[in-house]
């Protein structure tokens, strides 16, 4: 079989309704909610970065709909009807007033993950790069890891923001705080430039806001001499621009 074939997964979009049945702040403005449902009992993600849709139903659009925003599964046990997800707390929108409110007992509705773009664990190294909005994302994946492989995450984000994962794999965090005038792009490019690639076959991921995720995509393909179709970026937000979810390509 070759190696580094991407696996691209399709499924039946269903709903399902969750219960909140934990709430942990694991930063200052990272929030982890546990949810239990029996609807958990078949519930699939095969990716790391699989999103699925969650329903604020307090706050509706101008149809008279629910607003739909996008999460990572960070983890899940469909034995015991499980899944967390984390919410990165901002200064408004749905998602944060959502749960920076919940409460146990209170009800939530998701759907998907629609599909999964599953990354092989066969490559040489890993590197993850991001803001706090991809920080579920990269945490799943430094867990997921297999034993002994080289992974290096570069994650921009306010002071105290910073997250210890459980792995297995030969973890190297570099965390950027953000600084006063200095833009997400500038300050991850900089981190990266004193960066030296492993030896061997790696695979570059990249989530954030998406002119950020755009420019850091360039530097790693045109400048770095990354392979492109080694090197994934998407867009996890954008600046003036409510629940968009973008990927980046040429």
């Amino acid at each position: 079989m070759q190696r580094h074939q991407i696996a691209r997964i399709r499924r039946d979009v269903r709903k399902r309704t969750l219960t909140v049945s934990s709430i942990e702040r694991l930063t200052p403005r990272m929030l982890r909610l546990g949810f239990t449902s029996t609807e958990l009992r078949d519930f699939e993600s095969a990716a790391h970065d699989d999103h699925i849709k969650l329903f604020f139903p307090s706050t509706a659009t101008a149809d008279g709909k629910p607003c739909m925003r996008d999460f990572t599964p960070r983890t899940f046990d469909t034995k015991q009807g499980r899944l967390m997800i984390d919410f990165a707390l901002h200064e408004a929108g749905p998602a944060t007033r959502w749960a920076a409110s919940a409460q146990i007992g209170d009800t939530l509705e998701i759907g998907g993950p629609r599909g999964s773009a599953v990354v092989p664990d066969d490559f040489d190294w890993y590197l993850l790069i991001g803001d706090e909005t991809a920080l579920p994302a990269i945490g799943r994946r430094v867990e997921e890891l297999r034993a002994g492989v080289p992974v290096a995450t570069f994650v921009v984000a306010d002071a105290g923001e910073a997250q210890s994962f459980e792995t297995k794999a030969l973890w190297t965090p570099r965390w950027i705080t953000r600084a006063p005038g200095t833009d997400d792009a500038t300050l991850l490019r900089a981190a990266l430039a004193d960066h030296v690639l492993p030896d061997g076959e790696g695979f570059v991921w990249i989530a954030a806001e998406a002119s950020v995720a755009r420019t850091l995509r360039t530097y790693m393909v045109e400048e770095r001499r990354h392979p492109k179709e080694w090197t994934k970026a998407a867009g996890y937000w954008k600046r003036g621009a409510a629940d968009t979810h973008e990927r980046i390509e040429d």
